[in-house]
């Protein structure tokens, strides 16, 4: 089983907010991979991995990083794969990560998600691989499905709830 999507990680201190995102490509059955790589720390082990992602099978990255979070734009600028950058929490409210995530330069696009938004960003990775593959788009489908019956579950159960002035 080779992996798909790649999940890159600044630091393990990301991997809480990151767990959303590894559940739903397991529960729809998609090989991904996980990995700790600083753009900081270990800038050139980010270099390998970017320049030989595409060759190793991989289709789309999502990399997650704080504070100063270079990590996607980084990745970004030396692969021709469709990177999704994930902004942490970690200072600020998440609003350097998530600013140093969005703003970049003409030709080096990052699609970013909202702050600590794994969920949203494997969810747009698997969008953009399922452009391609029939099953995993029927998955997609039944997903969203499925969101819109907790919805409407939701509204259920609030009408039952009783109050002197509620109307509905």
């Amino acid at each position: 089983m080779n992996p798909v999507i790649s999940i890159i990680m600044g630091s393990t201190s990301d991997l809480p907010v990151m767990e959303k995102a590894l559940e739903l490509l397991d529960e729809m059955e998609v090989p991904f991979e996980v990995n700790a790589l600083s753009a900081h720390r270990t800038p050139e082990s980010v270099e390998e991995f970017a320049k030989n992602a595409a060759s190793r099978g991989i289709k789309v990255i999502i990399a997650a990083a704080g504070m100063a979070a270079h990590l996607p734009g980084v990745i970004a600028s030396m692969t021709p794969l469709p990177v999704i950058g994930v902004p942490i929490n970690a200072t600020l409210d998440g609003m350097d990560a998530l600013l140093a995530i969005v703003q970049m330069p003409p030709g080096i696009p990052v699609a970013t998600v909202g702050i600590n938004a794994s969920l949203n960003a494997s969810i747009l990775a698997l969008q953009m691989i399922a452009t391609g593959d029939d099953a995993l788009q029927q998955k997609l489908i039944a997903y969203k499905e499925n969101l819109k019956k907790k919805i409407v579950k939701a509204n259920q159960d609030l009408a039952k709830i009783n109050y002197k002035y509620k109307t509905n």
